[in-house]
């Protein structure tokens, strides 16, 4: 499927999340049905999406990465949106990063022309899959990591008997961390495996994920390391392309990476490629990527020059169920809606349709303290002013495990109307 089908695709009429639709709507012509969430036009729980935080987010990062001469492949698998990596793709976006053959079987099939499998590729169920994308087009970039000699040798084998060459990233790693080379052994191992494939297996640059580590000099120190090990490999002609990959940044430490990596060289004439991958940089968040951004704004020089940082896109609306004592208030909003792993959901704005004449901030001390499936428990003083089917929207922290509970999400603008919708494919 192309890119410009992309808008042909029709909403399912049994989701959550939506209004009353005809058979054959599309997800981009639903923001003609004129439905308002404050209108109570939708169906509630529903997860929007502000087009113009959105828009904002999409040109900060393609602001930032410019300034540092690096390109971007963010990740997929926050959002698994094929309309959403396109509008990434149309900002600057150098291809999209995924973590399983199944995502990159979906976000090829939608259009998405390079991707990086920032993962292993293991098993012959998901070579396969590999396998046929690349014979179907064979302008279709991919290339995937390998950290150990058995997966390059198996890599080699299968793409060897089906005669294709497979493109592949050299992943380091530390100690107690996940996947990648722990040391110069591991890495010679490697590289001798990879050696014994020349045909089946071409080693295009190195990949690591700093993301493990929570303190800054670490990370420093293991961006420095990789960059050595890369220039030092790029002199001993091991890389098989021009332009040798060094990709690294999930969404809490891109800024560090682009410090490290940007503006840096490689000798035989070799072009250095650092490819970014944050994934949350997209829709924000208000719990981890906030205190990221934080962080960010403080000691980035390139983000503190440009102004207004990334801003949180993604909401949850739902109803007031039940008050059924004097400090409780019960929301029709559960596990199955919003993430719950990095902290409960923050409680934004109050509405009460056919009173209220806008949204308003909703008081600090009304909070959600547990959750069940379809259900949250929210803390509020006695004498709070909140009824049954009042609307209460949610921002969230780690918006990964809140895409992956929705097969849609509604585009909003500023006054709540929808404009439009996305689907996923988790």
């Amino acid at each position: 499927m192309h890119a410009n089908l992309i808008k042909k695709v029709q909403l399912d009429t049994l989701g959550k999340g939506l209004g009353h639709i005809t058979p054959g709507c599309t997800f981009a012509g639903c923001g003609s049905h004129g439905w308002s969430i404050l209108n109570e036009d939708v169906s509630l729980p529903v997860a929007v999406l502000s087009q113009s935080r959105i828009k904002h987010n999409l040109l900060w990062m393609k602001q930032f990465i410019e300034r540092y001469g690096v390109e971007l492949a963010p990740h997929g698998k926050t959002t698994m949106s094929p309309e959403l990596f396109q509008m990434q793709l149309e900002h600057g976006a150098w291809g999209i990063t995924l973590a399983t053959a199944s995502q990159v079987q979906a976000a090829a099939a939608h259009g998405t022309p390079r991707i990086i499998l920032a993962n292993q590729l293991v098993g012959k169920g998901n070579m396969a899959i590999i396998a046929r994308l690349q014979q179907a087009d064979p302008n279709f970039y991919f290339c995937c990591i390998v950290d150990s000699a058995a997966n390059a040798d198996a890599l080699g084998k299968y793409f060897s008997e089906h005669q294709q060459t497979l493109r592949i990233l050299l992943e380091y790693g530390v100690g107690g961390g996940r996947t990648g080379v722990r040391d110069l052994t591991q890495e010679q191992s490697v590289l001798d495996a990879i050696a014994r494939w020349p045909q089946a297996l071409s080693l295009v640059g190195v990949e690591l994920y700093e993301g493990v580590l929570s303190e800054e000099p670490a990370i420093r120190s293991l961006l420095q390391h990789v960059l050595a090990r890369t220039q030092a490999l790029a002199l001993q002609n091991k890389f098989k392309e021009p332009r040798v990959i060094l990709s690294g940044a999930g969404s809490a430490w891109f800024d560090v990476v682009a410090e490290e990596f940007g503006n840096k060289s490689l000798a035989n004439n070799q072009t250095l490629q650092v490819i970014l991958r944050p994934g949350c940089y997209l829709t924000h968040d208000v719990g981890v990527y906030l205190n990221a951004e934080k962080r960010i704004q403080a000691s980035n020089p390139v983000a503190r020059e440009m102004g207004r940082s990334l801003l949180p896109a993604l909401q949850l609306w739902a109803y007031v169920q039940a008050v059924p004592e004097a400090n409780r208030a019960i929301v029709a909003l559960g596990k199955r809606d919003a993430a719950f792993d990095a902290g409960m959901p923050i409680t934004s704005l109050h509405y009460r349709a056919g009173i209220s004449r806008a949204p308003q901030p909703a008081p600090s001390d009304w909070k959600i303290t547990a959750m069940m499936d379809q259900h949250a428990f929210m803390s509020i003083p006695t004498g709070a002013d909140i009824e049954v089917g009042d609307m209460l929207a949610f921002d969230i922290s780690h918006p990964c495990l809140t895409f992956d509970k929705w097969r849609q999400v509604l585009l909003v603008d500023e006054a709540y109307q929808v404009t439009g919708a996305v689907q996923t494919l988790f």
